[in-house]
């Protein structure tokens, strides 16, 4: 196992425990992630967990915030905070809130809940070019008009330094996403002018290789994910969108993640 693999595994285990703490919901959208956050905090993204808000930094904007154990878990593992706080998620009086929040921990660089915001944030981050902008969303998110509004400025404006991940995990809140709204994602993205390729959401080799490859424009990322994924009960099943481990399926599931 490489030293990226073994992160994405701790990092699961963190994410199901605070699932299982909290009794809350979407720990299968936050699973699905787990290897686009880890390449991007371990090996992408140029910032400081000393210095969060160097002002040249590069920046993360994940906009599907409803997987946001995955990102505190992933910030934990960076140093941006002790893992401790990770207690604190969904948690009466606790500093992690469910959905995003910028205020609620170092290296969180945007609210969001509402879907289809973080583009459009990460695109305002963007056009200064002080550093790269990162947005990952959802596959179902990508039904939002505010999306698309984003994308056709970002290839206006030719923004090399922007790029937008889609876990494209294909489920969202109500079903199979390509039978609620037929995506198409790789040629929609390059019909509003972006570099758009599609890659193995959960290998560091594709994923590393999409992320480094040199853009003239705002670059999309579509990343084939499994909802769920390393825990066998939970992949690619919609309920995990909303159901929480009981005391059973948790020890189940750090039993299969070793």
């Amino acid at each position: 196992m490489t030293e990226l693999e073994e992160t994405a595994r701790r990092v699961r285990r963190r994410v199901l425990g605070m699932a299982f703490k909290s009794q809350s919901s979407h720990v299968g959208a936050a699973l699905s992630i787990v290897e686009i956050l880890v390449s991007l905090y371990f090996e992408i993204l140029r910032t400081d967990p000393a210095r969060p808000l160097e002002r040249n930094r590069d920046r993360l904007v994940l906009s599907k915030a409803h997987g946001s154990a995955a990102l505190y878990a992933v910030l934990a593992e960076r140093g941006f905070f002790p893992a401790s706080r990770l207690e604190e998620y969904y948690a009466d009086g606790g500093s992690l809130p469910g959905h995003l929040d910028r205020q609620s921990a170092p290296g969180v660089e945007f609210s969001a809940g509402s879907l289809g915001h973080g583009l459009p944030a990460a695109l305002g981050m963007a056009i200064p070019r002080r550093g790269r902008v990162f947005a990952v969303v959802g596959d179902g998110e990508c039904n939002e008009g505010s999306v698309w509004e984003a994308a056709m400025l970002a290839s206006h404006l030719k923004l090399d330094n922007l790029t937008v991940i889609i876990d494209y995990n294909k489920i969202q809140s109500f079903g199979r996403t390509d039978e609620v709204i037929e995506s198409n994602l790789q040629e929609r993205w390059r019909a509003f002018g972006w570099d758009a390729r599609r890659i193995d959401g959960h290998s560091f080799e594709e994923l590393l290789g999409a992320l480094r490859a040199p853009q003239s424009g705002p670059k999309a990322v579509i990343a084939d994910t499994v909802k769920g994924k390393g825990v066998s009960y939970m992949e690619d099943k919609l309920e995990w969108h909303y159901r929480s481990p009981d005391k059973e399926q948790y020890e189940a599931a750090l039993e299969e993640l070793g």
